[in-house]
């Protein structure tokens, strides 16, 4: 059974889509979030917390759509990738995306329920009338009602979108509250954490319009999905399906969770397609004229990303320790954040202020845009201080140290790239780790499986801790 946390979220109304004369009024209820630019917010929920008094929360964004089918269209697809489930159908389902605000932009990202599948919606300030007004994360109330409105959303429909509470001005709405407590389970907060760690290796691979875009996605078989990987390929002006793996292919496994973009492809500009071979990870960008949608698939239909342990090796090291408060104040809302530039401004070292980022990353603080190449800041509406000890690796690590079940047999000696060989207790018998510049080794049956594809063992990271530890 997997590791659950339980949340009360209690929003001051239902979401909804309601007619104003002629216009339509999208309002999306939100349960706290931390905010910035002097608005006030709410407390992130914590376990066992008791319940809040309902109040008005401000609002941190309003505008009404220029292109109103296509905002409905990009909440659907987001709304139906969050309320899909790829492996082990018919289980636990987690429906509240999470919303970024900021001057440039609205973000709106969610995973699938099975946590292989990351969905984000951008819509740039040129997608509305009026400015965002303010900086702010939080979760919003996706119901079925909302859903079903959106549905009916007509290109000349004027709509007003607001991300906030303005309207417990309204008298319909005063005293409405929507509760929900939820088994939270521990890997939808994790997939969060670790899905920007994937990122930053992507590569644009194919850029195709939406014609051939949906010539292809029409062509997927549907049904069960194969059992063994998929490979796209380029094919004149459109993209081909093989079964062979051959240079400059994107691999893909798992071809029914790409139908989750045919919606979209009706009034798209263009479809890109990303991908790095190392990992096995795609992403796929539907381009519209102020907006984008992301869909990013795991590598194996079973692999969802909390499971992975792509930034535990950071997470283990040292570096970033002293890189870490001036880096988290440079955050301050700001929705492109440079590495390069960031390590300029502090005068400290790229990989310093890379694997600072690395650790905001994995407390929920920072996440990674593959058009711009930079993070964005943004705080998940959750009790993220704790995260790192949620890791259950690290955690075996750390206790592998204190109960001294690991010791240094050799430094840089003889062999050169060598940076340390490290003997940890294993079950039985103690494993032999080799800490190298391009790439760590262990001999224990975890790493001879999985290599580095997962992330470091438990072993490996108690080696690092152990070395980087004493110097």
């Amino acid at each position: 059974m997997s590791a659950t946390l339980e949340y009360t979220y209690r929003y001051p109304f239902a979401s909804r889509l309601e007619r104003e004369g002629s216009a339509w009024g999208l309002r999306l209820a939100t349960f706290g979030g931390s905010l910035a630019s002097g608005l006030a917010g709410t407390r992130s929920p914590v376990v066992e917390a008791p319940r809040p008094v309902a109040v008005p929360h401000p609002f941190f964004f309003e505008g009404r759509c220029r292109s109103p089918r296509v905002v409905a269209d990009l909440l659907l697809a987001l709304a139906h990738t969050v309320n899909s489930r790829f492996y082990l159908p018919g289980a636990w389902r987690m429906l509240d995306p999470v919303v970024t605000s900021s001057e440039e932009l609205l973000r709106l990202e969610g995973f699938s329920s099975c946590c292989g599948v990351y969905a984000r919606v951008d819509l740039s300030a040129e997608a509305f009338d009026s400015e965002i007004q303010g900086r702010g994360t939080t979760n919003v109330d996706f119901n079925a009602p909302m859903r079903a409105a959106l549905t009916q959303v007509r290109d000349h429909d004027e709509i007003k979108f607001s991300v906030g509470a303005d309207q417990f001005r309204l008298t319909q709405a005063a005293g409405e509250v929507i509760e929900k407590k939820v088994a939270l389970p521990m890997r939808w907060i994790k997939g969060f954490t670790n899905v920007q760690a994937y990122l930053p290796a992507l590569q644009r691979r194919f850029e195709v319009n939406t014609i051939e875009a949906r010539r292809f996605i029409r062509s997927l078989p549907r049904g069960v999905a194969p059992k063994s990987p998929s490979f796209v390929q380029s094919l004149g002006a459109g993209l081909r399906l093989s079964q062979r793996e051959a240079k400059g292919t994107v691999r893909v496994m798992g071809t029914d969770r790409l139908k989750l973009l045919e919606p979209l492809l009706n009034q798209a500009k263009q479809l890109c397609v990303w991908s790095d071979d190392a990992s096995g990870t795609s992403a796929w960008e539907v381009i519209f004229e102020h907006g984008r949608f992301l869909l990013f698939l795991s590598p194996e239909i079973w692999r969802g990303f909390s499971g992975e342990g792509q930034q535990l090796e950071r997470l283990a090291g040292n570096e970033w320790e002293t890189a870490l408060p001036y880096v988290r104040d440079a955050l301050r809302g700001k929705s492109r954040i440079d590495a390069a530039r960031l390590a300029s401004q502090l005068e400290l070292k790229l990989p310093e202020v890379e694997a600072a980022l690395a650790v905001l990353g994995a407390r929920g603080l920072v996440g990674y845009d593959i058009v711009s190449g930079c993070y964005f800041h943004r705080e998940l509406p959750f009790d993220m201080e704790k995260i790192e000890s949620l890791q259950p690796r690290l955690k075996a690590a750390r206790k592998l140290l204190a109960e001294n079940k690991a010791r240094v047999i050799q430094r840089t000696g003889s062999d050169d790239t060598l940076i340390a060989e490290v003997m940890v207790q294993g079950t039985d018998v103690e494993h032999r780790v080799r800490l190298l510049p391009d790439g760590d080794k262990c001999t224990c049956p975890w790493y001879s499986k999985h290599q580095n594809e997962r992330g470091p063992c438990k072993h490996i990271l108690a080696a690092r801790l152990l070395v980087e530890g004493d110097e």
